[in-house]
């Protein structure tokens, strides 16, 4: 068996894990067999990025930037990375940290030169053989998501999230209620057909007929709530949105897969019998599985020498946990967002991140000892690659009419949680990454 380092020396074309979008008709799309995902029935695995504001850089406007967002593919695909995580929707809102501009409002026209941003985005990645994971809207606030659909609908009424009048876990039961409420419901839904039914403006393609679109999330780490109170009787409501949104899309889209774009067991209340139940349901395509051990409290930003070990052994366990789900529901695993602090908790695009690079290589290395075996787990985008991009203003907030986009939302720190193109190190642990799991594949298309 070949070691890791051998992996690496393999020359193993990266095309073996992710084939050609070259390829004809339906063989182009990425397809479900089992626990895992193929192209033209050969194995496709991928190391992938987040990448939200790829619609904003794309845009043929004044906060636009088409040949920053080029260089930023090409910095990608020399790294191996060949999947990029996308927002495919916001909504025009009152809420305190929510994007701007937006995507569309509550009247349903639509921002154009966003569109056409998204367009570019799509047209640029098909050239460099990547594929987009695109979800339709957001549990959280930060790109208007189901509390502005909710306040379309109830007369304007919405809370902020971290609002002290409104402390934990009042925001996500509140947000919960999209999921029993008709009209914000029938608006999401008007936006999946305008998305899903739409024809890029840039290579005339139908985004359905297009294999650079791997699948679609209905959002972002949608809950059945935030607490036991109200997410335990809302889940009926929380499946039966699963179901009836997914079938959506699979009859629009036939050819591409669905998922929820959910947290796994953070985002379901932390019981597995969630976890299954929503995801068994047949119109899910695949498992999603995110890692946060800051936001979870399992090491501390200050202190990262002290609580480093410990929260690693709940990572191992967090990713085990989704591991045996998979197999269990006899469908593939996605770790589509993962972020740690920089060593000291600095924002800065200059600081070290030992400890970041050691969370990576975690995370990586738990992904090729499960591939190499042939487990479930078919991919990973960490969260979020923000490249050339840096912050504006020397406390780090977002700032309505900035346009240096980054990977952190404009809620977080820029730079919390970014890879920027200074961060060699971790580049670094990331294309090894790419390069190791295209030789474990290959080396297991050839034994």
């Amino acid at each position: 068996m070949l070691n890791r380092r051998e992996l690496v020396g393999a020359g193993v074309a990266l095309t073996v894990a992710t084939p050609s979008l070259a390829a004809k008709g339906a063989d182009r799309f990425v397809r479900r067999a089992g626990t895992h995902f193929t192209v033209g029935g050969k194995p496709c695995h991928y190391a992938g990025a987040n990448m939200w504001y790829g619609a904003w850089l794309g845009a043929d406007a004044a906060y636009g930037d088409r040949a920053r967002l080029r260089r930023e593919l090409d910095t990608l695909a020399a790294m191996g990375v060949t999947n990029l995580r996308v927002l495919a929707s916001s909504e025009d809102s009152p809420l305190l940290h929510a994007v701007s501009p937006a995507m569309h409002d509550k009247q349903g026209r639509y921002n154009q030169a966003l569109l056409g941003g998204l367009d570019y985005l799509l047209a640029e990645m098909a050239k460099r053989n990547m594929r987009a994971v695109l979800y339709l809207t957001n549990f959280w606030e930060w790109s208007g998501g189901m509390m502005t659909y909710l306040s379309y609908v109830n007369g304007g009424h919405y809370i902020n999230n971290g609002d002290p009048a409104h402390p934990w876990p009042e925001f996500p039961d509140a947000v919960a209620a999209f999921y029993h409420t008709p009209a914000a419901m029938a608006l999401f839904r008007k936006h999946v057909h305008v998305m899903v039914g739409r024809t890029n403006s840039v290579t005339r393609v139908a985004y359905a007929d297009d294999p650079t679109i791997m699948a679609w999330q209905l959002g972002n780490e949608p809950r059945p709530g935030g607490s036991d109170r109200v997410g335990l009787p809302n889940l009926p409501a929380f499946h039966a949105w699963v179901q009836s949104s997914a079938r959506l899309i699979k009859t629009l889209a036939p050819h591409q897969l669905v998922c929820t774009g959910s947290e796994g067991l953070k985002g379901s209340l932390e019981r597995e019998e969630i976890v299954k139940a929503t995801h068994a349901i047949p119109e899910i395509d695949y498992l999603t599985c995110h890692v946060w051990p800051l936001n979870w409290d399992w090491v501390n930003a200050a202190d990262l020498v002290s609580t480093e070990a410990s929260g690693a052994a709940k990572i191992t366990a967090y990713v085990d946990a989704h591991i045996r789900i998979a197999n269990d529901l006899g469908k593939p695993l996605v770790i589509e967002e993962f972020g740690y602090p920089r060593d000291g908790g600095s924002y800065d695009a200059h600081a070290t991140t030992a400890f970041k690079d050691r969370f990576y290589r975690q995370i990586y290395g738990a992904v090729e000892a499960n591939v190499a075996i042939g487990g479930p787990i078919a991919g990973t985008n960490f969260w979020a690659w923000s490249g050339e991009g840096r912050p504006a203003h020397a406390d780090y907030r977002f700032v309505p009419g900035d346009t240096s986009w980054l990977g952190d939302p404009p809620h977080e720190p820029q730079g919390w949680y970014s890879v920027f193109d200074s961060n060699l190190t971790t580049i670094a642990v990331i294309r090894e990454h790419a390069a190791t799991l295209a030789g474990v594949i290959g080396a297991k298309a050839m034994a």
